[in-house]
C-alpha cells in the first residue's frame, strides 16, 4: 500500500493475489493471470501470450475508478512498475511519460523543469493513463478535460504489437484521449503542458441562494470557480472540508456553500487561512479518505443552476439521509469522441453515496434529474448508461465502435461493463 502527498491510499494491486479491489472496495474482481511488467517490451509480451491463450486484458491504473471499468478474469495489468518523464521538449512545452506515471509523481518533474499542467483535478495520486482516458477533470469554465491534453500515445494491441498514435492520425487521437482502455494497453503518453504558474487561492462560506446569485460572475471573472454544497453542518467532514465559518456572513452551518476560485498570479507564496499562493500542481489537490461512492454528470452549463436547484431540492426533501455534499465544477467543451464534455461546454454536478448503505434509490433519482437536462457521466464514476444511451448523447459513439471493433475485432479490452457500452 502506498500513500500519496495528500494521504489518499492507493491500492498496491496485491500482484500476488488472485482478489483485486479498487480503493474504495465497491468493485472487485478475481483475476486468472497479474502482471507487472517493468518495460514496454514486458508489457507486450504478456499481452500477447495472454490474448494467445484467450484470456482478455485490462489495465487498472490506480483502481480509483467507482465503476467496474477496471475489473477483469483475465489477465489484470498494473503499470507501477512503468514510471517516469522520458523526454521533454521545452521548445513546444511537451512532455512523454509511461503509463503507470502517477499525477503528483509527474508534476514533480514539471516544477522543477519550470512547467505546469494546463488544468488539474482535485486528486493526483491516479496513474496519467487511467485518470486522462477516463475523463478526469479540473474545474475552469475555459479549461477543457483533462485528456484534451494528449497529443500522443502508445496503444499496445491484442498481439503485442505497437500502435503509434499522434497529430498525424486524428481520428485516433480523438477517439484514444478518451477510450476507457478499449482501443489497447497504453504504454506512453505525450502531453501539452505550458510555462510554470503559481494559483492564489481563495475559499470562503456562502449560503445557497447567494452563491447562485454570484455563479455566473464567479465563473467567468476567475480561471478557476466550484464549490461543495453542504446540506447539513456534519456534511463538511464528509470530505475533509476546512472550516470557513468564520467567513460565513450569517453564521449558518447548513444549506451553505464553500466556494473557492483559483487564478493565476505573479505573487509570491504564502499561506494564511483563507488564502494561499503556491505553484500551481501545490494548490489544485485537497485532502479526501476513501469513504464515499461517487456519481458525476456533466449538464450543459446553460443548465447547471436549475441542475444543482433541483438535486439539492431532492436531497432535502425526500433523502435526508444523503449528507455528503454536492461537488459542482466547470469544464469547457472538447473534440473526444467519447469525452462527457464532447462540444458542451458543462458544470459537472457530483453525489456520494455512503459505503455500506443502500444509496441506489437516491443515485437513481439524481440520474433521472440530470438526464433530464442531458447530461452526460463520468466514465470512472457511477453511473446508469446502457448502449443506447450511449448512442443517444454521443455523436460519435458509433465511430468509436467501428474503429474499436477494427482495433479489437475479438474483443480481448472488454469486459462485461464496457461490452455493455462498446462493444
Amino acid at each position: 500500500m502506498t500513500v500519496s502527498s495528500h494521504n489518499m491510499q492507493v491500492n498496491d494491486f496485491g500482484i500476488d493475489h488472485a482478489h483485486w479491489r479498487n480503493w474504495v472496495g465497491n468493485q472487485s474482481c478475481v483475476r486468472a493471470a497479474r502482471g507487472a511488467p517493468q518495460s514496454e517490451d514486458e508489457l507486450c509480451a504478456m499481452i500477447a501470450a495472454a490474448t494467445g491463450k484467450g484470456l482478455n486484458v485490462r489495465v487498472a491504473g490506480s483502481g480509483h475508478s467507482f465503476t467496474p471499468v477496471a475489473l477483469t478474469s483475465g489477465l489484470h495489468l498494473t503499470l507501477s512498475g512503468m514510471k517516469g518523464v522520458r523526454h521533454v521538449d521545452h521548445e513546444k512545452r511537451r512532455v512523454t511519460a509511461a503509463a503507470g506515471t502517477t499525477i503528483n509523481e509527474l508534476v514533480k518533474v514539471l516544477k522543477a523543469e519550470g512547467l505546469s499542467m494546463l488544468n488539474q483535478g482535485d486528486i493526483d495520486s491516479q496513474a496519467i493513463a487511467g485518470a486522462f482516458t477516463t475523463g478526469t477533470h479540473g474545474t475552469g469554465g475555459a479549461l477543457p478535460v483533462l485528456a484534451d491534453c494528449i497529443v500522443g500515445m502508445k496503444l499496445v494491441q491484442p498481439d503485442g504489437s505497437i500502435l503509434v498514435v499522434d497529430e498525424t492520425t486524428p481520428d485516433l487521437l480523438l477517439a484514444g484521449r478518451v477510450s476507457l482502455g478499449t482501443l489497447g494497453a497504453i504504454s506512453e503518453m505525450t502531453l501539452q503542458v505550458t510555462d510554470s504558474y503559481r494559483l492564489k487561492e481563495r475559499i470562503w462560506r456562502e449560503d445557497f441562494e447567494s452563491a447562485m446569485e454570484m455563479h455566473d460572475e464567479l465563473a467567468e471573472k476567475h480561471r478557476h470557480f466550484s464549490f461543495f454544497w453542504c446540506p447539513y453542518e456534519e456534511s463538511r467532514h464528509c470530505y475533509c472540508l476546512p472550516d470557513t465559518s468564520a467567513t460565513s456572513k450569517t453564521g449558518r452551518t447548513s444549506d451553505v456553500c464553500e466556494m473557492k476560485v483559483m487564478d493565476i498570479t505573479d505573487e509570491a507564496p504564502f499561506e494564511g487561512e483563507f488564502e494561499k499562493v503556491a505553484y500551481s500542481s501545490d494548490v489544485y489537490p485537497i485532502e479526501y479518505i476513501p469513504n464515499f461512492h461517487e456519481l458525476e454528470y456533466a449538464v450543459p452549463r446553460q443548465h447547471g443552476k436549475d441542475a444543482v436547484r433541483a438535486v439539492r431540492k431532492i436531497m432535502l426533501e425526500q433523502f435526508p439521509e444523503a449528507i455528503f455534499p454536492i461537488e459542482y465544477r466547470f469544464t469547457a467543451d472538447d473534440e473526444a469522441w467519447m469525452s462527457p464534455f464532447h462540444r458542451q461546454d458543462s458544470v459537472t454536478v457530483s453525489v456520494s453515496g455512503e459505503p455500506g448503505k443502500d444509496y441506489w434509490d437516491y443515485l437513481r433519482a439524481v440520474d433521472k434529474i440530470l438526464r433530464g437536462y442531458g447530461a452526460r457521466p463520468h466514465w470512472g464514476k457511477l453511473h446508469f448508461l446502457t448502449g443506447e444511451d450511449v448512442d443517444a448523447i454521443y455523436p460519435h459513439a458509433q465511430d468509436f465502435r467501428t474503429l474499436r471493433r477494427k482495433l479489437d475485432p475479438q474483443g480481448f479490452y472488454l469486459n462485461d461493463h464496457l461490452s455493455q457500452l462498446f462493444r
